[in-house]
């Protein structure tokens, strides 16, 4: 579960001063029983997130439907019952942090899905293209995919903009030298840079912005000199939920989206009061 300070944040933006609203018109001391409900198929993500933001203010949480179940349009999610004021502030914060984590997760998963039918050894991954990364990751991870990069102490993903400054094989051989312990990946965009990347040692080659014939090209002659064994193959750029299937049936390791965070659609949730106790 992302943390609970790191949710709270969350809150404390939307309500910096209070819920004016619920203040102003719910008498204090009213208790209320409420439920969360999915308004649309899909993944459900951010359920425990939800759970410890109701929990933090005295809400006791009954749980329906757990993160990376499948859910259906009307099914309850979370059942809740305390302060009425209470389960009114964090109502939107909770909501939000589910819609968007669902959103991913049911992106996610059918991605999976498609690309396993195709080629089950392929896995799908997202990007650190999201400024909410905790919620993101974890939202990637219950739908079954590879959160890639958390950040950038994690791995060393050799870019372009650093090969404008430094070689591909001096790059390498630089990232190799500062430490034994992190994934040296390289980023590059034509055969000859995939065949150096290779022969230097790096552990992933990213196909960026290949097409498939190019990408089969690329494998095909990474065979041919014997180096297919010694990398992880991911492919990115370009791809999307309709030419997917096609980078799949490649002989690679991965495909990363970037869209799965930076476009994500917010899954439909809802919270209803269904009376006082």
């Amino acid at each position: 579960m992302v943390s609970l300070s790191y949710l709270l944040r969350f809150l404390e933006e939307d309500a910096p001063f209070g819920d004016v609203t619920s203040e102003a018109v719910v008498p204090e001391g009213i208790n209320a029983r409420a439920v969360i409900i999915a308004k649309q198929e899909g993944v459900i993500a951010g359920v425990e997130e939800a759970k410890a933001l109701f929990e933090h203010f005295g809400v006791e949480v009954e749980t329906r439907k757990h993160d990376g179940e499948r859910v259906r349009k009307g099914d309850t999610i979370l059942e809740l019952e305390g302060n009425a004021r209470s389960i009114l502030l964090v109502e939107r914060t909770a909501l939000n942090v589910m819609g968007r984590m669902s959103g991913i997760a049911t992106e996610v998963r059918r991605l999976v899905d498609r690309v396993k039918a195709v080629n089950p050894k392929v896995r799908v991954a997202g990007t650190r293209k999201t400024l909410l990364k905790p919620l993101d990751k974890r939202a990637i991870l219950i739908g079954g995919g590879e959160p890639h990069r958390f950040s950038l102490s994690d791995a060393m993903l050799i870019k372009d903009n650093h090969l404008a400054l430094v070689p591909l094989e001096e790059a390498i051989r630089r990232a190799k030298a500062f430490s034994l312990y992190k994934v040296v990946e390289v980023e590059v965009e034509t055969l000859e840079d995939a065949l150096k990347a290779a022969r230097a040692g790096a552990d992933v080659v990213m196909l960026d912005n290949m097409s498939p014939a190019e990408i089969a090209e690329t494998i095909a002659t990474l065979k041919r000199e014997g180096l297919r064994d010694r990398v992880k193959i991911e492919v990115s750029g370009g791809i999307t939920p309709e030419n997917i299937e096609e980078y799949a049936r490649l002989d690679i390791d991965i495909i990363s989206l970037g869209y799965l965070t930076h476009s994500v659609k917010n899954f439909d949730v809802s919270l209803e009061i269904i009376g006082k106790t």
